[in-house]
This record gives C-alpha cells, structure tokens and sequence, in this order.
C-alpha cells in the first residue's frame, strides 16, 4: 500500500496542473510571438530599383566576432553593375553554426545591406545546410525574402520580412533632434522606413539615495567640515 500511496500522491499534483490555467506554448502549432529587437536570421537588401546594397567592402567579415562571414568582392560589370558603387557582393557566405547573432554586422555595414529578422527556425540535418550562401541571403528584386527550406512548414517568409524592430534598436532614438527623422534608407519590398516616434518627456534626475550619499544643501549646510590643514594642528596637539 505504501507504493501505491505515492504513486497517488505523485499523480494528484500532475491531475492538479491538468485542470489549471496553461502556461506554455504548443511549439511549433503556436508560434509566439518575437520581440521587437529580437536577432533573427539575416537578409541581404536591395534598393528600390533592384541593385544589390552590398559593395562587397567586407567591414561585416571583419567585424564579426565569431569569424563567420566570408565575403568576395568583385568589380561590377560596365555594362550591367550589381551594385552602385566600383565593387560588389561576388560571394557571401554565413555559417550559422558559428553565428552569435551579436548583430555587430548590421552595425558595420556602410550600406545597411545586411539586416536581421525574426525568423529563428533555422534547424538541418547536416553542417552544410547551415552555410547560407548570397543565393539564401539576399531578397528578389520585388523585396521577397529567400529561405532555405521554402517547404518547410516551420519556414515562416513573414518573420523574414521583420527587421524594422532591430533597425530602430541601432537607430538614434535617444536624441530628441532625431525625432520625425527616417535614419535608414528605401529598401526593395520595404519602402520608407518609419521615421523616429517622438521622445517621451524628459524625465527629473532625482535619485532616492541614502542618507550618508544625499548632498546637503545650500538652505541647510549644516556644520562645516573642518579643512586638512585645520585638522593638522589638532592632531599635533593630541600627540
């Protein structure tokens, strides 16, 4: 009877949670919701007109902590340029096994042609499926995201589209001469990035310090502390 005891009282608290209120998510049928600086899976963005953002300067390569990037440049062609400037993206490849999604890359790019999104569901059953090529990375001319599994029923194309919330985390949102100002510049698919909301008012510096921190002040200074050099001749005195 002992044995059956326990095994009842084991099962009292797993019928209790039963019947209460649930706290979690049925993974993958409910997909939560990310947050708005959430570090996704990363694009490549083109311009408006269709040419490709990259230049192929490599500052993202080098920025990278992780040494996960790896980036060839090539001159643009006379005829038909990929890119505005001299140079572009010939390749670009991102091991996401190595990836610490630091977004250090974002904040190295010259050109805001590197972005990341909220899509996070990025698991395979071999290493080389996790190196993202250019062909993964950079979005059609009409600003449609690539994926790597576009069958995969977790492949989820408008978490890729999300990456205004990690722009306006790098954005200068802290300043107030920033306000109504848009700091990035038109993509393809995307338009016009939203300008800067309006700042909040400024909030009063007070500080609820403790007593032995709070300054006096002037209305009530209290007894001056006495000087070094008059506490020199007392302590002589003494001795």
């Amino acid at each position: 009877m002992g044995i059956l005891n326990d095994f009842a009282k084991g099962l009292k608290v797993t019928l209790r949670q039963i019947w209460g209120e649930r706290v979690t998510a049925e993974y993958p049928k409910d997909m939560r919701e990310k947050p708005q600086r959430f570090h996704g899976r990363h694009v490549l963005n083109r311009y408006p007109d269709g040419m490709e953002k990259c230049i192929g300067c490599e500052l993202c390569a080098g920025a990278c902590p992780a040494h996960c990037i790896y980036v060839r440049g090539s001159d643009n062609p006379v005829e038909a340029p990929v890119s505005p400037g001299e140079r572009f993206g010939f390749v670009y490849e991102i091991n996401m096994l190595r990836c610490i999604f630091c977004a250090l890359c974002v904040e190295a790019c010259p050109t805001e042609a590197i972005t990341m999104t909220h899509l996070f569901e990025m698991s395979t059953t071999n290493r080389e499926d996790a190196i993202y090529t250019k062909s993964e990375l950079l979005i059609e001319v009409d600003g449609t995201p690539n994926h790597m599994f576009p069958d995969d029923p977790l492949a989820d194309m408008d978490e890729l589209r999300k990456a205004d919330g990690w722009m306006r985390a790098v954005a200068p949102g802290g300043r107030a001469a920033y306000e109504g100002e848009t700091p990035w510049s038109e993509s393809a698919g995307v338009g016009v990035r939203p300008a800067e909301p309006a700042q909040e008012p400024t909030r009063p510096l007070i500080a609820v310090l403790p007593d032995f921190l709070n300054v006096r002040s002037q209305e009530d200074p209290g007894e001056p502390e006495a000087s070094i050099a008059e506490k020199a001749p007392m302590q002589e005195e003494e001795e």
